[in-house]
C-alpha cells in the first residue's frame, strides 16, 4: 500500500519513527510529510532514512509533479502521529497552509490520527470539538492514553503506542480496500505468469548493461491478481528493495516467486511456465540486445584508449515469440514504455507494437522525465489487438493493475461464452 505519514511539532515525534519503520518492513510504501515544527524534534535525516523515500516538506517541492496533490491522490492511508492541538483544529477547519493540510484535502483515503498534547489542552473545549467533527466526518481517533506527559504531568494526552497505531492504519486501509472490492473473485482458478522488474546482460564480471525498471508495475499486478484468487507465479529480475520486500511479504501458497538475471534466464523461465497460464502479463522490462561475448575477467581501462567497442545481439523477443504461437483460452498482455511527446504519439506507438506482436493487451506508457520508472504512479493506455484504444488508467500502480486485470477478466469470461 501507499501510506502517508504525517509528523507534526510534538516531543511524540519520536515514536513515529518506530511508526514508520513498521510499516516500511511490512512491505508498504511510506512517504513521510513533516512540518517545520516538527523537524525541530526529529530531523530530516532520520525520516528519510527510515522510510527509505525523501522526505515531504513543501507545497513547493517537485511542483511540476503536483506533489502536494498527488501524495494525497496516490496515498491508500493518511496518518498524522503526533496530531498536535493545533493540527485538529486545523484540520477540522479544513485549513491547507501546508504540505501536511493539502495533502489531506486531496486524499479520499482513510485519515487516522494519533493525538498528543498535555491534559489540559486535550479537554479544552475547543479541542473537545475540533475531535467530535473528525469524528462526524469518519477520521479514526488512536488514543491518547493516560499516562505520563513531557514533565511531571500526568493524564490523558500520551500518543498511542506505535505498534497500536500501526493496527489502526492497516484496519482503515483494509476496511476500505474491503470496501472496493469487488465480491465476486473473478481470477480464482486462473494461473497468473508475470513478469518483474529489468533484466541485466553482463558485459564482465563487474559491469553490465540494465534499465531503470524497479519492478512496482508488475509487482502491482501479483498483488492485485492475487487478491482477485488467482495463482501467481512471478518471474522477477533485480526487483527493487521496495517492491521486493512487498513480493516477499506476499509469496505463499498462491503467490510463487522466480529469479532470474538475464533476459535469456527470463525467457527460459516464461518457456517453462507459460503453457499452463491462463494469463501471461509480461511487465518487465527486458533488454532488447547483449553483449555478444561476456569477458570473463574484468576489461581493464589501460590499453584501451579513448574508446571501447561493445558488440551486441539481439536477444530473444519473448513477447513476439508468445503471440506467435497462440494457446486457447490464454490471454497475453504485452506492455510499450515509450518516450511519447504527447497522447497521440504515444497512442501511434502503441498501435506499431501491436501490429507486429499482436497481444490481447497492450499497456503503453510514457516513461523519462520523472514518469514511469521508479514511481509510484503510472499514465497509461491500454490497446487491444486490433488497435483499439480500450482504456486509459492514470493513477498509482495498482490501480492501473486492477483495471487491466479487469479487461483481462472480461475476456476471459467472453472466451468461456
Amino acid at each position: 500500500m501507499n501510506i502517508v505519514v504525517g509528523v507534526t511539532g510534538g516531543i511524540a515525534a519520536y515514536k513515529t519513527i518506530q511508526v514508520v519503520r513498521e510499516l516500511v518492513l511490512a512491505g508498504h510504501t511510506v512517504r513521510v510529510i513533516a512540518t517545520d515544527a516538527a523537524l525541530r524534534f526529529v530531523g530530516a535525516p532520520t525520516w528519510e532514512a527510515i522510510s527509505r523515500n525523501a522526505l515531504n516538506t513543501s507545497i513547493f517541492d517537485d511542483v511540476a509533479a503536483v506533489r502536494h496533490v498527488a501524495l494525497g491522490q496516490q496515498a491508500d492511508v493518511v496518518v498524522i502521529a503526533p496530531a498536535t492541538a493545533n493540527t485538529i483544529a486545523k484540520l477540522a477547519a479544513g485549513i491547507a497552509d501546508d504540505l501536511l493540510g493539502t495533502t489531506v484535502l486531496a486524499s479520499r483515503a482513510p485519515l487516522v490520527i494519533a493525538p498528543a498534547m498535555h491534559t489540559e489542552m486535550w479537554q479544552h473545549p475547543a479541542t473537545v470539538a475540533n475531535i467530535q467533527t473528525l469524528r462526524e466526518r469518519g477520521v479514526v481517533i488512536v488514543g491518547p492514553e493516560t499516562g505520563r506527559l513531557t514533565g511531571p504531568d500526568v493524564g490523558p494526552g500520551r500518543v498511542s503506542e506505535p505498534g497500536t497505531i500501526v493496527a489502526a492504519v492497516l484496519d482503515a486501509a483494509g476496511q476500505a480496500n474491503a470496501d472496493r472490492t469487488p465480491s465476486v473473485q473473478d481470477l480464482t482458478g486462473r494461473t497468473v505468469l508475470i513478469t518483474a522488474g529489468g533484466t541485466r546482460e553482463p558485459i564482465d564480471p563487474v559491469r553490465y548493461l540494465a534499465n531503470h525498471s524497479s519492478g512496482k508495475q508488475g509487482v502491482a499486478f501479483a498483488l492485485a491478481a492475487a487478491a482477485r484468487g488467482a495463482e501467481v507465479t512471478v518471474i522477477a529480475a533485480h526487483l527493487d528493495a521496495e517492491p521486493a520486500a512487498a513480493l516477499a511479504a506476499a509469496a505463499g501458497d498462491s503467490v510463487r516467486v522466480v529469479s532470474v538475471s538475464t533476459a535469456a534466464e527470463l525467457a527460459a523461465a516464461v518457456d517453462e511456465r507459460a503453457g499452463a497460464a491462463s494469463v501471461v502479463i509480461m511487465a518487465a522490462a527486458v533488454a532488447d540486445f547483449t553483449p555478444e561475448v561476456t569477458a570473463d575477467r574484468k576489461i581493464k581501462k589501460a590499453g584501451q584508449g579513448e574508446r571501447l567497442d561493445l558488440a551486441l545481439v539481439r536477444t530473444r523477443d519473448v513477447l513476439g515469440e508468445l503471440v506467435a504461437h497462440p494457446v486457447t483460452g490464454r490471454i497475453v498482455v504485452g506492455f510499450a514504455a515509450e518516450t511519447a511527446d504527447d497522447r497521440d504519439e504515444l497512442i501511434a506507438l502503441a498501435r506499431e507494437k501491436v501490429a507486429r506482436k499482436p497481444a490481447d493487451l497492450l499497456v503503453a506508457n510514457p516513461v523519462g522525465g520523472g514518469r514511469g520508472f521508479g514511481t509510484d504512479a503510472n499514465d497509461t493506455i491500454v490497446i487491444s489487438a486490433s488497435g483499439d484504444v480500450v482504456a486509459e488508467v492514470a493513477g498509482s500502480k495498482r490501480e492501473v493493475a486492477d483495471a487491466v486485470l479487469d479487461l483481462i477478466a472480461g475476456l476471459l469470461t467472453d472466451g468461456l461464452s
